[in-house]
């Protein structure tokens, strides 16, 4: 006997927690606490929030984290705040400033900036990012002094609107596509006006499906008597997809990851082809892939094995 009290064995839990990110936490950190508040086995985030940014930062538990990757390919919306006239090093308020200058721009020269960047647009990816050449990510070579040519990568900025302009500093509202740094985005804003420009603050309030609805803060998090009860169902993840209710045979067959032909099933079918959430007496089973002739493929399921 060593003396130590025995580690209480995580708990099997499934769901999502929606979770406002503080200033100053990695995405990674906000995880770590949120797991231990809820003592989960299993848990992961979906898309990173740079510590300077706040906001909606989906957590999933358990059988959450196999949809967690279609929140990842998903768009996602946020709150900006630009800062024009100054340049940083690492194109929000963590670097050091580089260069300034005096801004002195109209409405009208904003909003035809801003025309400039909505739809498919190329953006070359920044220094300080965790994208990783030879093993090593472009942040620990940027620390070093070191830059290295980045190819420009094609994403889309499906909205970009002005919120509200009191010099120097822009607010706008974005909805873009994965992969969007929307650092570069602030920066080539103040370079399309001239002047230069750096994010002062960035909020995200949607990813995928998922808004600031039901969102808690850490603080919130951490002082409930009843954390568990703060956690979204797994569909929550899957709400914009169409769902199918299964028979109890249907539903045997479909975990068993068999096709299923349901064209002559007496059952409701949506009209559209593509990725359905499926369901027998409510619960949750997984997700398929409807096809022509109404064809059904298991794609994810959930697992009902009892839980020793």
């Amino acid at each position: 006997m060593n003396g130590r009290a025995a580690k209480k064995p995580r708990d099997l839990v499934n769901g999502v927690l929606l979770l406002d990110k503080p200033v100053g936490f990695s995405s990674n950190d906000a995880l770590i606490k949120a797991k231990r508040v809820l003592n989960a086995k299993k848990a992961g985030h979906t898309g990173t929030l740079d510590p300077f940014a706040t906001g909606l930062l989906p957590l999933c538990f358990g059988e959450a984290t196999k949809f967690s990757q279609d929140l990842l390919e998903s768009d996602k919306t946020y709150l900006a705040t630009v800062h024009l006239g100054i340049t940083t090093t690492t194109g929000d308020t963590e670097g050091e400033a580089v260069e300034t200058k005096p801004v002195d721009v109209t409405l009208d020269q904003i909003e035809a900036a801003l025309a400039r960047y909505r739809g498919p647009i190329l953006q070359t990816p920044p220094m300080y990012s965790a994208l990783k050449r030879d093993g090593k990510a472009l942040y620990e070579y940027a620390r070093e002094g070191i830059v290295l040519e980045r190819e420009a990568r094609p994403v889309t900025i499906h909205s970009l609107t002005l919120v509200a302009y009191d010099a120097p500093f822009l607010k706008i509202a974005v909805t873009c596509s994965k992969g969007t740094y929307v650092r570069v985005l602030g920066e080539d804003i103040g370079a399309a006006l001239g002047c230069g420009a750096h994010l002062n603050a960035l909020r995200r309030t949607e990813v995928g499906p998922l808004t600031i609805d039901g969102m808690i803060t850490l603080d919130d998090l951490l002082a409930h008597p009843d954390p568990l009860s703060l956690l979204q169902p797994v569909d929550a993840l899957l709400s914009s997809f169409p769902a199918l209710e299964l028979t109890p045979e249907l539903a045997r067959r479909f975990l068993q990851g068999q096709r299923l032909a349901l064209g002559k099933e007496e059952i409701a079918v949506p009209e559209q082809q593509g990725r359905v959430r499926i369901y027998h007496a409510g619960s949750l089973l997984g997700t398929g892939i409807l096809g022509e002739y109404a064809i059904l493929a298991p794609e994810r399921l959930i697992s009902t094995a009892p839980q020793g």
